[in-house]
Formats: C-alpha cells, sequence, structure tokens
C-alpha cells in the first residue's frame, strides 16, 4: 500500500532535507510551477501525456489506461533507476495525488526505493501558498534599495546575500529585471512559480530582523507582487544610488548584451518609442540598428529613464538616504555599511 505524507510533514522534511521531493508529471507543467527544489522525473513526457488526452477524449479512460500502461512498462527500468540514483527518501506528487504519482510510488517502492506520495497533490500546496500569501503577517523590517537604471542593484544585492546578509531578489524570483527590456535573456515566471518561490524565500528568512529587496513596482514583468509586501516596501527606508552615467551603462550592457540579441533589443525599444520625442527616438532607432547600442543606452537613460526615476522619488513615503559613489565597488561599500546600520536599529527594536 502506498504511504501517503501530509503537506505540513512535506513541507518539514524538505526543509530539514530529510526528503527530496519528485515532481512526476510532464515536463511542461513542472515548468508552468511546482515546489521550489524539486526534481522533474515524469511518468509521461510532454508528447506522451498529450497523446493520452487525446486518447482520453476519443476513445475512453480505459483505452487511455492501457495506453499509459504500454508507454510506462516500456521506460520502467530507466525510470526506477532515476529515483536510485536519488540515493535518499524520496516523496512523490502529481497534480492531484492521482494515477501518476501512485504509480511511480508503487514501482519504486517494490524496487527498494524509501518513498512516499503528497496526498491531494502540488494542487494541495498550491492551495496552501495562496492563502500563506492572503494571510501572511510579515513581521521582519524592509530596507529598499532603489537607484538610476543601470545602477546594478541587482548586483550589489547578490554580493550582499554572498556574505549572508538577508536579500529576497524579486527580479530573480519574477525572471525580469523590471524594465521594457528586463526578459531579454531571461525566462520569464508565471504567478504560481513566482508565489512559490516568494513563499520559501519568506519562510526562511521569518525569523531576520530586516529584510533587503529591490525597489520593484508592484508588477515586474508577467507577476504581480503581493499587496502586504509592496504596501511595506512603499513605507519603508529607501536607499537610492546614484553612480555615474558611463557606469551605469557599461553595467547594462554587460547585463543584456544586447548584441547577442538585437532583434529582442528593438522589439523592446519599439513598445516605448511613442514616449519618446520623435527627433531621439529616430535616433535611438538609428543607433540600434547600427549595433552603436553604447550611445543608445545613454540616449535611453537620458530621456527616457532617468526622468522616470526622479518622477519616482517624490512618491516613496518611507526616509530616503542618498549613497553617490564613482564606482560599483564604492557603492556596495556604502550600501553595506547602510545595511549594518539598519541591522543595529532593527534588532534593538525586535
Amino acid at each position: 500500500m502506498t504511504r501517503e505524507i501530509s503537506l505540513h510533514d512535506l513541507m518539514k522534511a524538505h526543509e530539514n532535507n530529510d526528503r527530496i521531493l519528485v515532481d512526476v508529471r510532464s515536463p511542461g507543467e513542472f515548468e508552468e510551477g511546482s515546489i521550489p527544489g524539486s526534481v522533474n522525473i515524469p511518468v509521461f513526457d510532454n508528447e506522451e501525456r498529450a497523446e493520452i488526452g487525446t486518447i482520453y477524449k476519443q476513445v475512453g479512460q480505459e483505452a487511455a489506461k492501457e495506453r499509459g500502461l504500454e508507454i510506462f512498462s516500456a521506460k520502467l527500468p530507466s525510470f526506477v533507476k532515476q529515483f536510485q540514483d536519488l540515493g535518499g527518501p524520496v516523496s512523490v506528487f502529481c497534480w492531484r495525488g492521482g494515477m501518476r504519482s501512485k504509480t511511480a510510488a508503487t514501482t519504486t517502492e517494490l524496487m527498494g526505493v524509501d518513498v512516499n506520495r503528497l496526498t491531494g497533490g502540488i494542487r494541495t500546496y498550491r492551495q496552501w501558498v495562496v492563502q500563506s500569501l492572503e494571510e501572511y503577517a510579515f513581521t521582519p523590517d524592509l530596507l529598499v534599495l532603489n537607484g538610476y537604471t543601470g545602477s546594478g542593484k541587482t548586483v550589489i544585492l547578490n554580493r550582499l546575500k554572498e556574505a549572508g546578509y538577508p536579500v529576497i531578489d524579486l527580479e530573480k524570483m519574477a525572471g525580469h529585471r523590471g524594465s521594457i527590456f528586463g526578459q531579454i535573456g531571461l525566462n520569464p515566471s508565471n504567478q504560481k512559480k513566482f508565489d512559490s518561490l516568494l513563499v520559501t524565500e519568506l519562510r526562511k528568512l521569518k525569523n531576520s530582523p530586516y529584510i533587503l529587496i529591490e525597489g520593484e513596482s508592484r508588477r515586474i514583468g508577467r507577476v504581480h507582487m503581493p499587496d502586504f509586501l509592496h504596501e511595506k516596501k512603499e513605507q519603508a527606508p529607501q536607499l537610492f544610488l546614484d553612480l555615474p552615467a558611463d557606469v551605469r551603462v557599461q553595467n547594462i550592457l554587460e547585463d543584456y548584451q544586447p548584441e547577442e540579441m538585437p532583434e529582442q533589443f528593438m522589439e523592446a525599444f519599439e513598445r516605448i518609442e511613442r514616449r519618446l520625442h520623435t527627433p531621439i527616438s529616430r535616433e535611438i532607432r538609428e543607433l540600434l540598428t547600427n549595433g552603436d547600442y553604447e550611445k543608445a543606452v545613454h540616449l535611453l537613460l537620458i530621456h527616457y529613464y532617468d526622468p522616470r526615476y526622479e518622477h519616482s522619488i517624490s512618491s516613496q513615503d518611507g526616509s530616503h538616504m542618498f549613497i553617490k559613489a564613482a564606482s560599483m565597488d564604492e557603492a556596495y561599500e556604502k550600501v553595506k555599511k547602510a545595511a549594518d546600520s539598519f541591522r543595529y536599529s532593527a534588532s534593538r527594536q525586535n
């Protein structure tokens, strides 16, 4: 008989690294969103799942089961070996705790794998994520890193995270850099994936007196920040980075690599082209066409991004601290110093 595990016990075991989570849905389903940290060992690949679904609709349930069994039987040895190679206790899940996870658990257990199955499947997990964000009691203070486009905010936050500071990288979770060019070279997340990653990070940092985040808008690419986090961000203290334009241009060129994806860069520019004065937009278009990205980015900063940023400063309700630096290293050290000071005050208050 297949052993079951509740979502509560599964999450506790996963956080303690006691069990390996295996999503046995198709790669396409897995890509749309899964439990963070899980691995994908599909019972059926995308094409096989589509074929079985077609048989189910056109012929019937029994015919679909027979075809599914035929497909799975052929791959059974390699399927079991993938589980054995994981080298530890496993918890499997599919969409709603149905045939796929039951089949995976039964067959691998017969071959000696320590395995159980998530009751209710990932649907139960998704319901828990939504409820958690709706009811979340956010206790840490926030320190928000803002700054002109190209100031290297994400780079600085990543360096701080590597140094042990409590950082939540919203752009990484969203698969978007937060600008009109933000998804170039990235794989944008959907809301389900973003929510799951956010809940995971919030749980990790629940006992931290404060958290560092980047100053994002409510919408980041295709996803939306939950209300409680956006509202707290709007009221939180703000660090504003100010670096020279030439440094910011180089940061953007290194980050986006426009010469590698010129068509995507041009398409992104076309979405904002009408917001610029015609002579400026015409010049930028010509520069992009000729591959002169350095000058094009410089004009975009002066005529589009910087004015929008300066307008956004006036709408921030929290206290402001402006950090002027000549280089990325200097900016990092100054932000680090400000974070240390904020950590001290947050620890005393909490």
